[in-house]
């Protein structure tokens, strides 16, 4: 199993010299560092343990203006080795890096007072008093303590058998999910191209793999790969690993961007979280505070929105919350993040990803915490039909579902089966899922939908799709939602006619107003049968209000007793039967036809002539050939 192993502790409270004790390596690499003795950036080694393999080694900056720098490289730690200098005890950087550690989810620690050369046996005592009441209430509570000199080395085999006895004791399974590696470092290696390096949190990379970045998408090729040095053909979750990447865009990575395996994609700017306050957010932390969102090694500004009426959330309390963030990040429920204060001063609290995609919530959202709380805590299955029924979608299709289960496609299809109160259908190529309950409610929703259309629009044949879209199921695509109303149609809960829907019992039938109103109409029409009034006339005439007139007119066309020549002109169907009789007649003994010669024919004027002309083309009786017409091909 790979190990990662961590410092934390105040400033100039021995990390750096410690892991030159143990490893031989000095991790301050910079030259400013050298010349002011403090470690500014990230440093690394790495350690032989016991069984001939080697745990990697992140040695962060202990100063407070360097804090984001430490938050870059304390995410994916097994273990903390905490100093405490012992002439200084605890100081303020000691119990923010305490904080940062406990809220990361890091359970395992070797505390190491240094400098015990430089005072009495009664002062180490002390030290070990202020490391009990600083870890009390923490995960690092009841931590083992060791003492350490770096001037006589005195100590320095308890602190390796203490960190072989912590690790040995660490059994925890390999991630789930897709590789991804949170970058720490980026920089150009004169013929070989760029290189990143991070702590891999998931998932394993092989030489030759496609990756990409995340923001920004960039895709990379892994032309070579290395950990603690050596080049190696694979590596992954919990080694510390550098990256030879070819690629386009290679110039724009930086601290904080995330390589990932391609399927990785839905970067996140809004995600629900369960928060936990420190006691150094004295003031607690308040409804749409602006912060720093810390999480892997990427710094975003952001604020955190409590549920329902929640207006602070005071020190040592918990709460769940949605995080905003000002620009996207790849975001994984589990994973652990830090918030700090909007200046950058101290850190406040942090927490644990609960549903990287989330929704904006109403303010009185009912059934939302416990919602949250089956996310966190519930069992796969419970996560699973509890994810999909908050989904704004109708319908989840495999790849989001991986991407919050935070599980390969395969094991995520699999959990999908073994699901009790699914429902699953193939849908735009994939098949998709949504909970037996959402479904049934969509199914109420359409019906009840339908049925008070045909209350207030008994003449129409149905509903539009896309309006019903709107109002049903807005979150669906437009082909999704005609898969699913077909799906409907199939349990005879409505017909889907061209892009109209209908209840099955559904029948357009005229009341007594409009079959006198219809008989008007056709009164009107067969006055002139050959040259009939526009609707406009109609609706003058019979003095009928245009809505009204529509509503019987296009019952009139369903049932066939009119034709629609254009939008302000119907006719008889039998004046148009007879219209159609007499220019069959007509070709019987000619090749072409003339719109002159169709207006005789018709003994009307250019107003119905053209409009008529133009319908038989449009119907596929006749075809437009320059100026005139012929019959079309097949209909002699």
């Amino acid at each position: 199993m790979p190990y990662i192993i961590g410092t934390a502790g105040h400033i100039d409270h021995g990390k750096t010299s410690l892991i030159k004790a143990l490893t031989g390596k000095d991790t301050d690499r910079l030259k400013e560092e050298k010349e002011r003795g403090i470690s500014i950036d990230l440093g690394f080694a790495h350690l032989a343990l016991p069984d001939g393999s080697e745990a990697g080694i992140v040695d962060v900056p202990g100063h407070e203006r360097f804090i984001r720098n430490m938050l870059a490289g304390a995410h994916g730690i097994d273990l903390v080795l905490f100093t405490v200098a012992a002439d200084d005890g605890v100081m303020p950087q000691t119990e923010e890096h305490l904080d940062i550690v406990h809220l990361l989810g890091v359970r395992t620690a070797l505390f190491v007072i240094t400098k015990v050369d430089l005072v009495s046996e009664a002062r180490v005592r002390e030290v070990e008093e202020e490391i009990e009441i600083l870890t009390f209430e923490t995960a690092l509570e009841g931590s083992p303590v060791v003492h350490f000199s770096a001037v006589s080395g005195d100590g320095l085999e308890e602190v390796r058998k203490g960190i072989f006895d912590a690790l040995a004791d660490i059994d925890r399974p390999a991630p789930s999910g897709f590789f991804r590696l949170p970058v720490d470092r980026v920089f150009v290696l004169q013929g070989h191209g760029v290189i990143v390096t991070g702590t891999g949190l998931a998932g394993e990379v092989r030489t030759g793999d496609h990756v990409h970045a995340v923001p920004g998408g960039q895709k990379f090729r892994v032309r070579s790969i290395q950990v603690h040095g050596q080049s190696v053909e694979s590596a992954g979750w919990g080694q510390r690993v550098a990256l030879n990447l070819t690629g386009q865009d290679r110039g724009a990575l930086e601290r904080g961007h995330m390589i990932c395996h391609e399927e990785l994609t839905l970067a996140s700017t809004r995600f629900d979280a369960h928060l936990e306050v420190r006691p150094a957010a004295a003031k607690g932390i308040k409804n749409h505070q602006r912060v720093r969102i810390h999480l892997g090694t990427a710094e975003r500004m952001g604020k955190l929105v409590f549920l329902g009426d929640t207006e602070k959330v005071e020190p040592k309390e918990t709460a769940y919350c949605q995080v905003l963030l000002t620009e996207p990040l790849l975001v994984m429920r589990g994973d652990h993040f830090i918030v700090r204060d909007e200046t950058a001063q101290k850190t406040l609290g942090g927490g644990e990803v609960v549903d990287p995609h989330a929704r904006r919530h109403r303010r009185r959202e009912m059934d939302v915490e416990q919602r949250l709380r089956t996310l966190r805590e519930g069992d796969t299955p419970e996560m699973i039909r509890s994810f999909l029924a908050g989904d704004a979608s109708l319908a989840t299709g495999v790849d989001s579902i991986c991407q919050f289960l935070n599980l390969k496609r395969e094991e995520t299809r699999d959990w999908l089966e073994r699901t009790e109160g699914l429902r699953s259908f193939d849908s735009e190529r994939e098949r998709v899922y949504t909970t037996e309950r959402k479904w049934d409610g969509f199914r109420e929703r359409l019906r009840s939908t339908l049925a008070a259309f045909h209350e207030s629009h008994p003449l129409a044949p149905g509903m539009d799709l896309e309006e019903v879209r709107g109002r049903v199921a807005g979150g669906a695509s437009a082909r999704l939602f005609r898969d699913l109303t077909d799906l409907l149609a199939a349990e005879g809960v409505c017909v889907r006619d061209g892009n109209h829907l209908r209840l099955p019992d559904h029948r357009v039938e005229l009341g007594a107003r409009e079959k006198s109103l219809s008989g008007e109409i056709s009164a009107a029409l067969a006055r002139n049968p050959l040259a009939p009034p526009y609707l406009k006339e109609i609706e003058k005439a019979l003095g009928v209000e245009r809505p009204k007139l529509n509503e019987v007119i296009r019952v009139m066309e369903r049932q066939g007793e009119i034709v629609r020549v254009t939008t302000e002109l119907y006719y008889l169907k039998d004046s148009i039967d007879r219209i159609k009789a007499d220019l069959y007649s007509y070709f019987e003994d000619h090749e072409e036809m003339s719109a002159a010669t169709f207006r005789d024919i018709l003994q009307s004027s250019r107003k119905y002539t053209i409009p008529v002309l133009e319908y038989f083309d449009r119907t596929g009786v006749t075809m437009r050939v320059g100026d005139v017409r012929k019959l079309k091909p097949g209909r002699n």
